[in-house]
């Protein structure tokens, strides 16, 4: 991560000095950076994840109440590449349907198999809806993920921003996307902020609505996001659909995926 995390950095400085940026602002949206792994289709590498189809589940373990997303092998993430305190081994499977919602705790919406757990091939049986398309994820990457200019905004200067405050957001983003690339292509992203075409899933958990800092009143800043799946062509009923799971991480250190928040939505 040396390259990501020093240069893009430093590339980011000289960039918005060239704006004439202001350095504290640069600073703080270089400081709650945070890093992510990216996984996509294809490639010839290690199987780092695995898509769609019927889930390998342990024997006799309840069938979750939505479709199976996404298994990933955590002993192929890159290590210390999330930021994130994960299992160091074992898999991870991801469970989201296709209609819009924000649903808050979902007890199943994430399982954890531990390493050398016995499974096996488990059929959901959701007469709505056929499994998703089958499909390897070979391909991974990590970097750096900034965050959401709006999210940045309101985290910096709370609910009175100005138009001002949104636009320096805004311009601190196109200088960061413009020394390291936009984000490439992806299917599933593990840590760092989310890519929302609507909420930012985060800030729903932390603040949902007029309930107050959380929905039930614990460790408000404690709030990160642990993935993100894009449905992609496969779901025509959500256009650009995405599945955001977000954890407290004080819950995902204790394994307690019960506790994990599911947001579905689309453009």
């Amino acid at each position: 991560m040396a390259d990501e995390t020093v240069d893009r950095p430093n590339r980011f400085r000289a960039e918005a000095a060239s704006r004439g940026l202001p350095s504290e602002e640069v600073e703080e949206w270089i400081r709650i950076a945070r890093p992510a792994v990216y996984v996509a289709e294809g490639g010839d590498g290690p199987l780092v994840a695995r898509a769609g189809g019927d889930p390998l589940l342990p024997h006799g373990a309840p069938k979750p109440s939505e479709p199976f997303v996404a298994s990933v092998d955590l002993a192929a993430l890159p290590p210390d590449a999330t930021g994130l305190p994960l299992p160091a081994d074992g898999h991870l499977l991801f469970f989201a349907g296709s209609e819009v919602s924000l649903e808050g705790q979902v007890p199943d919406a994430v399982m954890y198999v531990p390493a050398g757990t016995p499974t096996t091939p488990s059929p959901l049986g959701h007469s709505w809806r056929k499994p998703y398309r089958p499909r390897e994820l070979r391909t991974v990457w990590h970097r750096l993920s900034d965050q959401m200019p709006e999210s940045f905004a309101v985290d910096r200067w709370g609910d009175l921003t100005d138009d001002e405050q949104f636009e320096l957001a805004d311009e601190l983003s196109d200088a960061w996307a413009h020394v390291g690339g936009y984000r490439p292509p992806w299917s599933l992203q593990i840590g760092g902020h989310p890519v929302s075409p609507q909420n930012d899933p985060v800030h729903y958990a932390r603040d949902p609505g007029e309930a107050g800092p959380s929905a039930d009143g614990e460790g408000a800043g404690d709030w990160t996001l642990l993935a993100t799946w894009r449905f992609g062509d496969d779901v025509t009923e959500l256009d650009s659909g995405v599945a955001h799971w977000v954890i407290r991480r004080g819950d995902l250190a204790a394994r307690r995926f019960d506790r994990v928040h599911r947001y579905v939505e689309m453009a």
